[in-house]
């Protein structure tokens, strides 16, 4: 059973996109070849693809094998941030989302262009991490080092490998909701 505020969630994202759905990345053929591609790619670093990422691809979230049990708090997060990922393909257009994931400047090692995509959407989990579980959430330094390690390691392909640069990214996102928060 899904929670109220998931199921929320999903209905606004509905109206913006009328075939948005939801499905185990699990049940995906194309979701299980991306798996193994990314495995074989990244020399065996990114092993977790089905079982610890949820993934947009056109109009569909493919969860992760954890979803089931995630906390309503938590799955918003992660609708959250998946939502900016379907208004970037409809700003970008699909064929031009997947260019910008996939090349600029280097499809591992230095992909500027997923970087830029997903440090959008990393700022709105900060943003509703900020927003669901507060400020103290969003300043934890285990969810920054996920965050960071998700830029500069396997997981993406070490799509930004400057984690000095990653980390201040973070922080100037947490000073800016600070400063939303005195206003």
């Amino acid at each position: 059973m899904a929670h109220p505020e998931t199921l929320a969630l999903i209905a606004r994202i509905r109206e913006e996109f009328p075939a948005f759905r939801i499905i185990p990345k699990a049940e995906s053929r194309l979701n299980r070849a991306i798996h193994w591609a990314l495995f074989a790619i990244t020399l065996g670093g990114q092993r977790s693809y089905l079982t610890a990422y949820s993934t947009v691809l056109g109009d569909t979230l493919y969860t992760w094998a954890g979803w089931e049990q995630m906390t309503g708090e938590e799955q918003v997060i992660l609708l959250r941030h998946e939502w900016v990922h379907l208004r970037q393909r409809r700003r970008y257009t699909t064929l031009g989302m997947a260019w910008l994931y996939l090349v600029p400047l280097f499809p591992l090692g230095l992909a500027y262009g997923r970087a830029r995509i997903e440090w959008e959407a990393y700022a709105e989990t900060l943003r509703a991490t900020h927003e669901l579980k507060g400020r103290a959430a969003a300043r934890d330094p285990a969810l920054k080092r996920q965050i960071v390690g998700r830029f500069t390691g396997p997981a993406y392909g070490w799509m930004w490998p400057f984690p000095r640069q990653v980390g201040r990214w973070y922080d100037q996102v947490l000073e800016e909701l600070d400063g939303a928060d005195a206003n």
